[in-house]
């Protein structure tokens, strides 16, 4: 089968693009051709697929979206595509990878239900979850699921519920020790000081201002212990403020994204991650399998796993900032070895890793499905 891809914008290190990147590796395996659309792409190219680079100009992010949306329509006709899989909210789709909200679910103000923005992203929701759709959505959690039915009534039937799919080499590996040391030394991490991470693209998503108002109001003697590590991809000169503010340039540095995230979880102590939103969050799991404790917000998707596998702690809606900043002093001040003996062991029983195969299968049965129909 000749399928399209379409991904408004790839860079490396986002969780939706590396989870696109993988089941798109899985269909060529199977036998497809792979057609991929999208605004941009950074780093290496795969041979193994066709990537077509939309030009969409426009003021705004969702004109330009809609004008993605035209064009990479008018290529998949022209490509004569057999089945068309989104990861980004679009019209004329037959499957779609959901990795966000409902934004329909999320818009509350009627200010911003007056805006052409909201117009626009509810309309393309629309042509994917409405009644009188036939989109087939792989959806990620229960919880997700049960929040798009409540905006737009999507029957059960078109819904395939997928596994995470983190890699195992997110797992602690035999030279945990030799990588622990490797980085903190890269960090210059003295072995007395605790190693806060927090890892991922949107940092005010994933509440980083949360994090720093948490470190600076640790006691003294016990913020002087602290660094905080922020790895990712996003526009870092906001917080870069906050943290001199706060007189926290000591504690804290944001750095850029890199591919050994594995190594760099061995290095630290605990993983913050205090969002506001999330509907997965799959460095939530790494850092479990990792054996690396997680302080983490019951908003995020993949947060139960901390619960279950008594791996750290989550943080009960309705967020509470002194309730937060207690909770990261209690974790940085107690012996986190029990955590994390609780998360390796609950990553070498549990199914964590099979989303790009499972996802892979439930597109290759639709598609091929709809071609009997």
């Amino acid at each position: 089968m000749r399928l399209a891809f379409c991904l408004f914008k790839y860079f490396p290190y986002g969780g939706l693009q590396r989870n696109f990147l993988e089941i798109a590796r899985q269909r060529v395996a199977a036998g497809d051709e792979v057609f991929v659309y999208t605004l941009s792409w950074q780093g290496d190219m795969p041979k193994e697929l066709t990537v077509r680079i939309i030009k969409s100009r426009g003021l705004t992010n969702h004109t330009r979206g809609k004008k993605y949306a035209e064009q990479a329509l008018n290529h998949i006709r022209q490509d004569d595509i057999d089945c068309v899989v989104g990861f980004n909210k679009m019209p004329g789709l037959d499957i779609y990878f959901a990795s966000d909200p409902s934004y329909k679910a999320r818009s509350h103000n009627w200010i911003q239900r007056m805006s052409a923005r909201y117009r626009h992203l509810v309309k393309f929701e629309h042509a994917v979850f409405g009644t009188d759709s036939r989109v087939h959505i792989l959806i990620l959690t229960d919880r997700q699921q049960a929040e798009y039915q409540h905006s737009w009534h999507t029957p059960d039937k078109r819904f395939t519920l997928i596994p995470p799919g983190i890699h195992r080499s997110a797992c602690a590996s035999e030279n945990a020790k030799e990588e622990r040391q490797r980085i903190r030394d890269e960090f210059a991490i003295e072995h007395d000081q605790i190693l806060l991470l927090m890892i991922g693209s949107g940092f005010k998503t994933k509440g980083l201002d949360r994090a720093l108002k948490a470190i600076h109001a640790l006691p003294g003697s016990l913020r002087e212990k602290i660094r905080m590590r922020v790895i990712g991809q996003d526009k870092a000169a906001p917080f870069a403020r906050m943290i001199r503010h706060l007189s926290l340039q000591t504690q804290a540095s944001i750095l850029p994204g890199r591919s050994d995230i594995n190594a760099v979880m061995q290095a630290g102590d605990l993983l913050v991650h205090p969002a506001y939103r999330e509907v997965t969050g799959a460095v939530i799991l790494e850092a479990v399998v990792a054996g690396l404790p997680v302080i983490v917000t019951d908003v995020c998707g993949y947060a139960h796993h901390v619960d279950k596998a008594e791996a750290g702690i989550v943080l009960q809606s309705p967020f509470d900032q002194n309730r937060f900043s207690e909770q990261l002093a209690r974790m940085v001040q107690a012996d986190r070895q029990q955590w994390r003996e609780n998360g390796i062991h609950y990553g070498q029983t549990q199914d964590l890793y099979s989303m790009a195969e499972a996802a892979s299968s439930a597109i290759g049965q639709f598609c091929c499905n709809r071609a009997s129909r």
